[in-house]
């Protein structure tokens, strides 16, 4: 016997993915997903079977997933001596939308696209090389345990650019909204 079908948009949003994410996995529609949610369609035991076997698995994965588990442990970082120019450089060089800032082994800061975007639109190219991150970052992300579960970092990805995460106060990683997509492999 099955769970009622309405759990199943409770249990979607708990994990923290889309319909559409939930349809590419489970070979189901968007479309008939979100009217299975909604309760304007009845789906087959067999499609019924299959949605609820890919939230339980997935339920189990996020589980057991830890922060440390998904962060990535190369950190790229900046100074806060350093120059806009030099963030968007660098944003460019590595493809990476955010990139926090450090003053030695310390989060000071963040520089993110919409930031650096911001600051393009109040100065011109020849400033860029003057302008200093310690005068336009954004407040330190997020530090959160390497044991915390991932399954709770969905939602705070959602308000944040990015996460450190630590391990004995020393930071060791970075998750990025990118990185919450390893829950799902």
């Amino acid at each position: 016997m099955l769970p009622r079908l309405d759990s199943i948009r409770q249990a979607r949003i708990k994990i923290g993915i889309t319909q559409k994410e939930l349809a590419r996995m489970t070979g189901v529609s968007t479309s008939m997903i979100n009217q299975i949610e909604s309760g304007r369609s009845q789906p087959s035991y067999e499609t019924a079977k299959r949605l609820f076997d890919s939230l339980v698995t997935l339920e189990g994965r996020a589980d057991s997933n830890k922060a440390g588990d998904i962060c990535c442990k190369e950190i790229i970082k900046l100074k806060p001596t350093d120059s806009l120019h030099d963030a968007i450089h660098k944003m460019r060089k590595m493809s990476i939308s955010q990139i926090p800032i450090f003053n030695g082994s310390n989060p000071v800061g963040v520089i993110t696209e919409d930031g650096v975007v911001k600051h393009l639109a109040d100065s011109d190219e020849s400033s860029w090389k003057k302008i200093r991150l310690a005068d336009v970052m954004e407040t330190v992300p997020p530090i959160v345990d390497h044991q915390t579960p991932a399954k709770t970092l969905v939602p705070l990805i959602r308000y944040s650019k990015c996460i450190l995460v630590a391990k004995t106060g020393r930071i060791i990683g970075i998750i990025t909204a990118s990185d919450t997509l390893k829950m799902l492999e």
